[in-house]
Protein backbone atom coordinates (compact mmCIF):
# COMPACT_ATOMS: atom_id res chain seq x y z
CA UNK A 1 0.00 0.00 0.00
CA UNK A 2 1.43 3.29 -1.03
CA UNK A 3 2.35 5.79 2.10
CA UNK A 4 1.26 8.89 1.68
CA UNK A 5 3.82 11.66 2.68
CA UNK A 6 1.14 14.69 3.18
CA UNK A 7 -2.65 14.37 3.46
CA UNK A 8 -4.70 17.19 3.90
CA UNK A 9 -8.13 16.77 4.72
CA UNK A 10 -10.87 19.97 5.50
CA UNK A 11 -7.96 22.61 5.60
CA UNK A 12 -9.46 26.09 5.67
CA UNK A 13 -7.49 29.41 6.47
CA UNK A 14 -8.61 33.14 5.97
CA UNK A 15 -7.12 36.64 6.04
CA UNK A 16 -8.87 38.80 8.71
CA UNK A 17 -8.75 42.27 6.85
CA UNK A 18 -7.78 46.08 8.71
CA UNK A 19 -11.69 46.48 8.70
CA UNK A 20 -11.86 42.82 10.13
CA UNK A 21 -13.40 41.13 7.93
CA UNK A 22 -12.97 37.29 6.78
CA UNK A 23 -11.20 36.75 3.31
CA UNK A 24 -11.49 32.52 2.93
CA UNK A 25 -8.42 32.03 0.68
CA UNK A 26 -8.27 28.15 1.13
CA UNK A 27 -11.76 26.78 1.99
CA UNK A 28 -12.08 23.13 3.23
CA UNK A 29 -9.29 22.07 0.89
CA UNK A 30 -8.36 18.31 0.95
CA UNK A 31 -5.23 16.39 -1.13
CA UNK A 32 -3.10 13.95 -0.90
CA UNK A 33 0.61 13.17 -2.13
CA UNK A 34 2.60 10.05 -1.97
CA UNK A 35 6.02 9.17 -1.04
CA UNK A 36 8.32 9.92 -4.18
CA UNK A 37 5.45 12.27 -5.92
CA UNK A 38 5.13 15.04 -6.90
CA UNK A 39 1.92 17.24 -7.30
CA UNK A 40 0.99 20.50 -9.27
CA UNK A 41 -0.89 22.83 -8.49
CA UNK A 42 -2.47 25.52 -11.28
CA UNK A 43 -4.79 28.54 -11.62
CA UNK A 44 -4.45 32.37 -12.34
CA UNK A 45 -3.64 34.79 -9.76
CA UNK A 46 -5.77 35.34 -6.73
CA UNK A 47 -6.51 31.91 -6.79
CA UNK A 48 -5.58 30.73 -3.66
CA UNK A 49 -2.33 28.99 -4.46
CA UNK A 50 0.21 30.90 -3.01
CA UNK A 51 -1.91 30.87 0.04
CA UNK A 52 -2.47 27.42 0.01
CA UNK A 53 1.46 26.53 0.32
CA UNK A 54 1.77 28.87 3.12
CA UNK A 55 -0.96 27.38 4.64
CA UNK A 56 0.61 23.57 4.44
CA UNK A 57 3.57 24.68 6.74
CA UNK A 58 1.63 24.94 9.57
CA UNK A 59 2.91 28.41 10.64
CA UNK A 60 0.75 31.37 10.41
CA UNK A 61 1.47 34.83 11.09
CA UNK A 62 -0.86 37.46 10.47
CA UNK A 63 -2.97 38.43 8.06
CA UNK A 64 -3.06 34.80 7.64
CA UNK A 65 -5.14 32.90 10.61
CA UNK A 66 -5.71 29.09 10.82
CA UNK A 67 -9.37 28.08 10.85
CA UNK A 68 -9.70 24.27 10.60
CA UNK A 69 -8.51 21.10 9.08
CA UNK A 70 -5.78 18.95 9.43
CA UNK A 71 -2.35 18.81 7.99
CA UNK A 72 -0.46 15.12 8.34
CA UNK A 73 3.10 15.26 7.42
CA UNK A 74 4.56 11.41 7.61
CA UNK A 75 2.07 10.50 10.20
CA UNK A 76 2.61 13.91 12.01
CA UNK A 77 -0.42 16.51 12.39
CA UNK A 78 1.19 19.94 12.50
CA UNK A 79 -2.30 21.72 12.51
CA UNK A 80 -2.31 23.86 15.43
CA UNK A 81 1.42 23.75 16.57
CA UNK A 82 3.00 26.14 18.49
CA UNK A 83 4.46 28.40 16.04
CA UNK A 84 7.81 27.76 17.82
CA UNK A 85 7.79 24.24 17.34
CA UNK A 86 6.99 24.73 13.96
CA UNK A 87 9.83 26.82 13.21
CA UNK A 88 11.91 24.40 15.45
CA UNK A 89 10.82 21.32 14.19
CA UNK A 90 8.64 21.32 11.22
CA UNK A 91 10.18 23.96 8.97
CA UNK A 92 12.98 23.25 6.96
CA UNK A 93 13.37 19.16 7.80
CA UNK A 94 9.22 18.23 7.58
CA UNK A 95 8.36 20.60 5.21
CA UNK A 96 10.50 23.06 3.19
CA UNK A 97 9.35 25.92 1.32
CA UNK A 98 11.12 27.80 -1.72
CA UNK A 99 9.13 31.08 -1.99
CA UNK A 100 7.67 32.88 -5.16
CA UNK A 101 10.00 36.02 -5.21
CA UNK A 102 13.19 33.33 -4.08
CA UNK A 103 16.08 35.39 -5.75
CA UNK A 104 15.07 38.29 -3.23
CA UNK A 105 14.50 35.53 -0.27
CA UNK A 106 18.15 36.15 1.39
CA UNK A 107 19.87 38.58 3.22
CA UNK A 108 21.89 40.92 1.45
CA UNK A 109 23.86 41.85 4.12
CA UNK A 110 25.06 38.82 4.93
CA UNK A 111 27.04 36.27 3.00
CA UNK A 112 25.73 33.31 1.48
CA UNK A 113 27.43 31.05 4.12
CA UNK A 114 26.65 32.59 6.59
CA UNK A 115 23.36 32.70 6.09
CA UNK A 116 23.10 28.94 5.89
CA UNK A 117 24.50 28.97 9.53
CA UNK A 118 21.87 31.30 10.22
CA UNK A 119 19.21 28.98 8.60
CA UNK A 120 20.76 26.14 10.81
CA UNK A 121 20.98 28.07 13.83
CA UNK A 122 17.48 29.05 13.82
CA UNK A 123 16.55 25.36 13.57
CA UNK A 124 18.94 24.35 16.42
CA UNK A 125 20.67 22.25 14.48
CA UNK A 126 23.84 21.00 17.21
CA UNK A 127 26.42 21.44 14.43
CA UNK A 128 30.03 23.70 14.37
CA UNK A 129 30.72 26.04 11.87
CA UNK A 130 33.04 23.74 10.09
CA UNK A 131 30.13 21.23 9.45
CA UNK A 132 27.35 23.44 8.90
CA UNK A 133 30.29 24.64 5.73
CA UNK A 134 30.66 21.01 5.05
CA UNK A 135 27.12 20.51 4.60
CA UNK A 136 26.61 23.60 2.41
CA UNK A 137 29.68 22.45 0.48
CA UNK A 138 28.41 18.78 -0.78
CA UNK A 139 24.43 20.27 -1.13
CA UNK A 140 26.53 23.01 -3.74
CA UNK A 141 28.36 20.58 -5.67
CA UNK A 142 25.19 17.97 -5.95
CA UNK A 143 23.48 21.27 -7.01
CA UNK A 144 25.98 22.56 -9.82
CA UNK A 145 27.52 25.51 -7.58
CA UNK A 146 30.74 26.64 -7.32
CA UNK A 147 31.78 26.42 -3.48
CA UNK A 148 33.04 30.18 -4.03
CA UNK A 149 29.16 31.41 -3.64
CA UNK A 150 29.48 30.90 -0.20
CA UNK A 151 31.74 33.70 0.45
CA UNK A 152 29.61 36.13 -1.88
CA UNK A 153 26.68 38.29 -1.08
CA UNK A 154 23.36 36.97 -2.66
CA UNK A 155 23.80 40.37 -5.06
CA UNK A 156 26.91 39.30 -6.72
CA UNK A 157 25.24 36.51 -7.90
CA UNK A 158 23.26 35.88 -11.18
CA UNK A 159 19.59 35.17 -11.31
CA UNK A 160 19.82 31.54 -11.82
CA UNK A 161 22.54 31.30 -9.27
CA UNK A 162 20.51 32.44 -6.65
CA UNK A 163 17.76 30.92 -7.22
CA UNK A 164 19.86 27.54 -7.14
CA UNK A 165 21.11 28.72 -3.97
CA UNK A 166 17.63 29.17 -2.21
CA UNK A 167 16.85 26.10 -3.63
CA UNK A 168 19.96 24.59 -1.94
CA UNK A 169 19.24 26.48 1.34
CA UNK A 170 15.60 25.18 1.41
CA UNK A 171 16.50 21.99 0.99
CA UNK A 172 19.77 21.39 3.02
CA UNK A 173 17.58 19.07 6.00
CA UNK A 174 16.01 16.80 3.26
CA UNK A 175 12.86 18.05 3.69
CA UNK A 176 9.78 15.13 3.40
CA UNK A 177 7.42 17.71 1.56
CA UNK A 178 9.16 20.73 -0.25
CA UNK A 179 6.74 23.48 -1.57
CA UNK A 180 8.41 25.22 -4.52
CA UNK A 181 5.88 28.53 -5.74
CA UNK A 182 6.62 29.16 -8.87
CA UNK A 183 9.97 28.69 -8.79
CA UNK A 184 11.49 29.22 -12.28
CA UNK A 185 8.80 32.43 -13.50
CA UNK A 186 11.72 35.04 -13.18
CA UNK A 187 14.27 33.13 -14.94
CA UNK A 188 15.09 32.14 -18.52
CA UNK A 189 14.36 29.55 -20.23
CA UNK A 190 17.62 27.81 -20.01
CA UNK A 191 17.82 28.68 -16.26
CA UNK A 192 14.38 27.32 -16.16
CA UNK A 193 15.22 24.37 -17.41
CA UNK A 194 17.80 24.36 -14.71
CA UNK A 195 16.08 24.71 -11.95
CA UNK A 196 13.39 22.04 -13.23
CA UNK A 197 16.06 19.05 -13.91
CA UNK A 198 17.49 19.93 -10.40
CA UNK A 199 14.46 19.54 -8.66
CA UNK A 200 13.15 16.17 -10.58
CA UNK A 201 16.96 14.89 -9.91
CA UNK A 202 16.50 15.76 -5.89
CA UNK A 203 13.62 13.65 -5.83
CA UNK A 204 14.72 11.11 -7.89
CA UNK A 205 18.06 10.94 -5.43
CA UNK A 206 15.28 10.79 -2.59
CA UNK A 207 16.69 13.54 -0.76
CA UNK A 208 12.99 15.41 -0.64
CA UNK A 209 10.61 12.49 -0.53
CA UNK A 210 7.71 14.40 -2.39
CA UNK A 211 7.17 17.80 -3.78
CA UNK A 212 4.25 20.64 -4.49
CA UNK A 213 4.89 22.34 -7.90
CA UNK A 214 2.42 25.83 -8.06
CA UNK A 215 2.37 27.78 -11.42
CA UNK A 216 -0.30 29.31 -13.17
CA UNK A 217 1.07 27.66 -16.51
CA UNK A 218 -0.76 24.42 -16.06
CA UNK A 219 1.06 22.86 -19.62
CA UNK A 220 5.02 22.85 -17.48
CA UNK A 221 3.34 20.84 -14.89
CA UNK A 222 2.79 18.05 -17.84
CA UNK A 223 6.90 17.64 -17.53
CA UNK A 224 7.59 18.41 -14.44
CA UNK A 225 4.54 16.82 -11.82
CA UNK A 226 2.70 12.89 -11.75
CA UNK A 227 -0.43 14.69 -10.42
CA UNK A 228 -2.00 18.42 -11.42
CA UNK A 229 -4.52 20.00 -9.30
CA UNK A 230 -6.51 23.17 -10.07
CA UNK A 231 -7.51 25.74 -7.83
CA UNK A 232 -10.09 28.78 -7.99
CA UNK A 233 -11.24 31.33 -5.97
CA UNK A 234 -9.58 28.79 -2.77
CA UNK A 235 -10.72 25.95 -4.14
CA UNK A 236 -10.02 22.39 -5.91
CA UNK A 237 -11.94 22.42 -8.89
CA UNK A 238 -10.23 19.38 -10.57
CA UNK A 239 -7.18 16.81 -9.65
CA UNK A 240 -6.04 13.67 -12.14
CA UNK A 241 -2.60 12.51 -13.31
CA UNK A 242 -0.79 15.66 -15.36
CA UNK A 243 -1.76 13.81 -19.09
CA UNK A 244 -5.27 13.52 -18.17
CA UNK A 245 -5.32 17.13 -16.50
CA UNK A 246 -3.68 18.39 -19.67
CA UNK A 247 -5.28 16.79 -22.70
CA UNK A 248 -8.54 15.50 -21.41
CA UNK A 249 -9.56 18.60 -18.36
CA UNK A 250 -13.17 18.01 -17.50
CA UNK A 251 -14.07 21.14 -15.28
CA UNK A 252 -14.80 24.06 -17.74
CA UNK A 253 -12.39 26.13 -15.90
CA UNK A 254 -9.83 23.39 -15.99
CA UNK A 255 -10.42 23.62 -19.97
CA UNK A 256 -10.54 27.60 -20.19
CA UNK A 257 -7.09 27.43 -18.28
CA UNK A 258 -5.64 24.76 -21.25
CA UNK A 259 -7.31 26.82 -24.27
CA UNK A 260 -5.54 30.01 -23.07
CA UNK A 261 -2.19 28.45 -23.61
CA UNK A 262 0.19 26.33 -26.26
CA UNK A 263 0.43 23.17 -25.39
CA UNK A 264 3.42 22.36 -27.38
CA UNK A 265 3.03 18.27 -26.86
CA UNK A 266 -0.55 19.06 -28.83
CA UNK A 267 1.53 21.21 -31.70
CA UNK A 268 1.00 24.94 -32.43
CA UNK A 269 0.13 25.26 -35.98
CA UNK A 270 -3.78 26.57 -36.31
CA UNK A 271 -4.38 26.88 -32.62
CA UNK A 272 -6.20 29.47 -31.53
CA UNK A 273 -5.78 30.70 -27.92
CA UNK A 274 -9.01 31.94 -26.29
CA UNK A 275 -9.52 33.87 -22.56
CA UNK A 276 -11.57 33.38 -20.26
CA UNK A 277 -14.04 35.88 -20.02
CA UNK A 278 -14.81 37.97 -16.52
CA UNK A 279 -12.60 37.94 -13.22
CA UNK A 280 -12.73 35.61 -10.23
CA UNK A 281 -15.23 36.43 -7.23
CA UNK A 282 -14.37 38.64 -4.27
CA UNK A 283 -13.86 36.15 -1.62
CA UNK A 284 -14.99 38.62 0.99
CA UNK A 285 -18.52 37.79 -0.16
CA UNK A 286 -18.00 34.46 -1.92
CA UNK A 287 -21.11 33.38 -3.88
CA UNK A 288 -23.36 30.44 -2.59
CA UNK A 289 -22.88 28.26 -5.59
CA UNK A 290 -20.41 27.05 -8.27
CA UNK A 291 -17.71 30.24 -8.23
CA UNK A 292 -16.79 29.67 -11.47
CA UNK A 293 -20.91 30.29 -12.00
CA UNK A 294 -20.50 34.05 -13.18
CA UNK A 295 -17.65 33.28 -15.81
CA UNK A 296 -19.09 29.67 -17.14
CA UNK A 297 -20.52 29.88 -20.27
CA UNK A 298 -22.77 26.29 -19.43
CA UNK A 299 -23.65 27.75 -15.99
CA UNK A 300 -27.26 27.20 -15.08
CA UNK A 301 -29.36 28.81 -12.31
CA UNK A 302 -29.07 25.62 -10.05
CA UNK A 303 -25.27 25.88 -10.28
CA UNK A 304 -25.72 29.94 -9.21
CA UNK A 305 -27.50 29.09 -6.01
CA UNK A 306 -26.29 25.71 -4.94
CA UNK A 307 -22.74 24.61 -3.63
CA UNK A 308 -21.28 22.02 -5.83
CA UNK A 309 -19.87 19.11 -3.97
CA UNK A 310 -16.93 16.96 -5.54
CA UNK A 311 -17.57 14.08 -7.93
CA UNK A 312 -15.20 11.23 -7.81
CA UNK A 313 -14.32 9.42 -11.28
CA UNK A 314 -11.96 6.87 -9.79
CA UNK A 315 -8.37 6.65 -10.01
CA UNK A 316 -7.44 9.85 -7.96
CA UNK A 317 -9.99 11.55 -10.67
CA UNK A 318 -12.59 14.00 -9.07
CA UNK A 319 -13.86 17.37 -10.42
CA UNK A 320 -16.52 20.02 -8.88
CA UNK A 321 -19.22 20.47 -11.24
CA UNK A 322 -23.11 19.85 -11.50
CA UNK A 323 -22.56 18.39 -15.01
CA UNK A 324 -21.18 14.87 -15.55
CA UNK A 325 -18.36 14.10 -17.12
CA UNK A 326 -19.90 12.74 -19.49
CA UNK A 327 -22.14 15.31 -20.48
CA UNK A 328 -19.48 18.09 -20.28
CA UNK A 329 -17.21 15.86 -22.91
CA UNK A 330 -20.27 15.73 -25.36
CA UNK A 331 -20.42 19.70 -25.25
CA UNK A 332 -16.49 19.40 -25.76
CA UNK A 333 -16.80 17.57 -28.96
CA UNK A 334 -19.30 19.70 -30.32
CA UNK A 335 -17.73 22.85 -30.07
CA UNK A 336 -14.50 21.47 -31.15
Amino acid sequence: MAKYMLEVKDLTTKYITRNREDVYSVDHVSLTIEEGKSLGIAGESGCGKSTLALSLMGYYFPPLHYTSGSIIIDGKNISGMDPDTVRKNVLGSEVAYIPQAAMNAMNPTRKVGKFIEDVMKAHEIKMSKKEIRQMAKERFALLGLPVEALDKYSVELSGGMRQRVVIAVSTILNPKVLIADEPSSALDVTSQKMVIKMLKDMMAKGLVKSMIFITHELPLLYNVTDDIMVMYAGQIVERGSAKEMVFDPVHPYSRGLMRSILVPEEGTRDVKLTAIPGTPPNLKHPPAGCRFAERCRYATPNCRDYSVPMTDLGGGRCYRCNFSAEELREVYQRED
